[in-house]
């Protein structure tokens, strides 16, 4: 009997596809890459062609080597990796590194890790795309060159430990750039003017704002101003002097792409873009559901395609047909349309099946999984309903020589919002203005005028970085969770309340890389060589001759910087506490595993000690800080900073307000505050949770 190996990349995808195949498969994962270019060196020969030279993965022996025993077993092999340039890297180095020459060796991808997806791919399987191998290799190689040549220049010059990289080099000078902005931003003055007016036998007013004169818009920049107008208008009749009625619809949203599912768990579920990948890699692999087993419960995670398969739009069409009726399906479901080059080699994110509602799987998922698997579910199925309608209504009211606007509208047809609502949905309703009749005069109440300054770009938040990176080009969606990742692990850039800020670091490095390596964050080029990237996996740019022109200025300039560029220190930050040994006030150290004290004596002093953050409570106990603490598998609790000599610790963030009606510490759990003594069992809602 036929024996088939499948190698897949996770192994949690194992024992679900071998639940699809049967026991003529055998399926085996090999825990993501196994080959890649040695860490100790470049990795590849610039003499000779540029030649890389790959290694094997430490660690990854043992797994290679039962890869081969089952190899060896096997009538055929199926290369079953990612569907993606990543994958296809991963499959040829597969091929190699089990020296599968000779074998019946075939790739597939499925798009979802269902049982007709997986069992449609090994009826269409095809050789490696030596295309897409090339450009993932080609990203690779740049990535290693920027890499291994400018990171020893900054730590020769600023300080060891920090990095630079060709996607995220250009990242922190877009953040620096916004700062850069916003610093040199002046702030100007404008007014509005705002009449209070109430309609014939009506007892709720409604609020025109003020436009201009009959001839022309008139923005108002002063006070003087606004005060010219209401004098003007003193004893005005306000008539109604036109009446416009129309109609408008908004378009459904479109089904997620990698970067819109990060921008959305950002901005909806408070999710970083690291966060958000790492559950959409879950849901993609398989969760248990009861009596189904190990199912995929979304398709493949990394795309900026927003195509939908066929079956896909028919198992739509049914649901919504059945469960919200004709009506609310969309005949014209759209994709997006841009200059950018797509890659349409899978679909967009959604569910594998819309029978598997958010509420029917509520109970069996992690919460944070299932807020995830529920936003997916929801996008997709509003993508494919039809557009909302609302009735509008214009009003213009003339004053004298002045006039006055209001607008309303009436949602006729909620469509898509029956399911989903975006931000713009969100936004409050105007109120309905179907009693306003032309020629009418309203009786005036009085002036609201509101003086307001312009304001600055805002800071980039983890998701409005992302739609920037993806707008210009830059990076593919699987590098923009890791980049982000990156420039906050070097504390180039720090995040606050969702914003992210520049550190003084982060300026340093960002200033060494405009004056040394212009090209290398030069916007326009890194888009540039996205595009080129494209072409290697079109097969219609030589890989080879990429870094060939692009390795030989970078070799340069590394050289001149190493001669031009002066030496430049970065202060550590001081803390409150005092070294015991030498009497110094010690300064925060970062390290491994984090941040640590350390005396700046050092090497004569050589005093360290763990940093903990203070929250501004005492201990209940002893009267001493309480900080922020981990354990050992990450999980966070707070405890006493005289540890082990007092024991307190609570898993809740501690309040400063003590409980009213036995005095004890108050914790603070989602939206009310509760006395940690479980006898007095106290419970408060504090005001502003109640108005959220």
């Amino acid at each position: 009997m036929a024996k088939y190996l499948v190698i897949v990349e996770s192994p949690a995808k194992v024992k679900t596809i071998q639940k699809f195949l049967g026991q003529n498969y055998e399926v085996a994962a090999s825990n993501g890459h196994v080959r890649d270019l040695p860490k100790s060196t470049l990795g590849f020969d610039a003499a000779n062609d540029y030649e890389p030279k790959y290694i094997t993965i430490r660690g990854k022996g043992d797994i290679l080597a039962n890869l081969r025993k089952e190899a060896k077993k096997a009538d055929k092999i199926y290369l079953a990796t990612d569907p993606d340039r990543e994958g296809e890297a991963i499959a040829w180095h597969l091929y190699h590194a089990l020296n599968l020459e000779g074998k019946n060796v075939r790739r597939i991808t499925f798009n979802e890790i269902t049982k007709n997806a997986v069992k449609e791919s090994l009826k269409n399987p095809r050789d490696i795309d030596m295309n897409l191998v090339d450009a993932q290799q080609t990203r690779r190689m740049l990535d290693r060159m920027v890499g291994y040549r400018i990171s020893p220049l900054l730590w020769a010059k600023i300080k060891r430990g920090l990095s630079a990289g060709r996607v995220q080099s250009v990242a922190l000078r877009i953040i620096c750039d916004r700062e850069e902005e916003i610093n040199a931003f002046v702030p100007e003055e404008y007014w509005t003017l705002d009449a209070k007016l109430y309609g014939e036998n009506e007892k709720k007013p409604i609020v025109a704002k003020y436009y201009g004169t009959a001839d022309e818009k008139q923005n108002l920049q002063s006070e003087g101003q606004v005060k010219e107008v209401m004098e003007s208008l003193k004893g005005a009749e306000y008539r109604i002097a036109e009446i416009k009625k129309g109609e408008r619809s908004r378009k459904p949203p479109l089904p997620f792409t990698t970067s819109t599912l990060q921008q959305e768990a950002s901005k909806l579920l408070n999710f970083s873009t690291q966060k958000t990948m790492r559950l959409a890699q879950q849901l993609y692999e398989g969760v248990d559901l009861q009596g189904e087993g190990t199912v995929g419960l979304i398709t493949y995670l990394r795309t900026d395609s927003t195509r939908v398969s066929a079956e896909a739009e028919t198992m739509a069409a049914e649901f919504i047909a059945s469960h919200y009726g004709k009506e609310y399906l969309n005949q014209t479901a759209g994709e997006k349309k841009n200059g950018q080059k797509i890659q349409d080699a899978h679909e967009a994110i959604r569910p594998t099946d819309l029978q598997r509602q958010p509420a029917l799987v509520k109970d069996q998922l992690p919460r944070d999984l299932f807020r995830l698997y529920q936003l997916i579910w929801k996008r997709f199925v509003a993508s494919r309903m039809s557009p909302a309608r609302y009735e509008t209504v214009s009003v213009k009211i003339q004053a004298g020589k002045h006039v006055f606007t209001l607008s309303g509208s009436n949602r006729k047809f909620d469509g898509y919002r029956s399911v989903y609502l975006t931000e713009e949905d969100q936004e409050e309703e105007n109120a309905s203005l179907g009693g306003l009749r032309e020629n009418s005069v309203l009786r005036f109440s009085a002036f609201e005028p509101g003086q307001h300054f312009t304001q600055p770009p805002a800071h980039y938040t983890e998701a409005s970085l992302v739609r920037e990176l993806e707008e210009l080009g830059i990076g593919r969606p699987s590098t923009y969770a890791p980049t982000i990742t990156t420039i906050l692990a070097r504390r180039y850039v720090a995040r606050e309340n969702k914003n992210l800020y520049v550190t003084e670091l982060g300026e340093v490095v960002n200033n060494m890389m405009k004056t040394a390596f212009p090209t290398i964050v030069d916007v326009n080029f890194t888009a540039n060589m996205e595009a080129l990237l494209d072409g290697v996996e079109e097969g219609s740019v030589r890989w080879k001759t990429i870094i060939s022109n692009f390795y030989p200025d970078l070799d340069e300039a590394v050289k001149q910087a190493e001669k031009d560029l002066e030496h430049v220190t970065i202060a550590d930050e001081v803390s409150t506490e005092v070294c015991e040994l030498c009497g110094r006030q010690m300064v925060i150290k970062y390290g491994p595993h984090g941040r640590f004290l350390a005396c700046p004596g050092f090497p004569e002093c050589r005093n360290t000690k763990p940093y903990f953050e203070k929250i501004g409570v005492a201990c209940p106990k002893c009267g001493g800080d309480l900080v922020v603490k981990k354990t050992k598998k990450g999980r966070k609790y707070y405890g006493c900073i005289n540890h082990p000599e007092c024991d307190f610790m609570v898993w809740q963030r501690p309040s400063d307000r003590k409980c009213p009606k036995c005095g004890g510490l108050m914790l603070v759990k989602g939206n009310k505050l509760v006395c940690s003594e479980e006898q007095c069992g106290y419970i408060d809602i504090p005001e502003l949770s109640k108005k959220s």
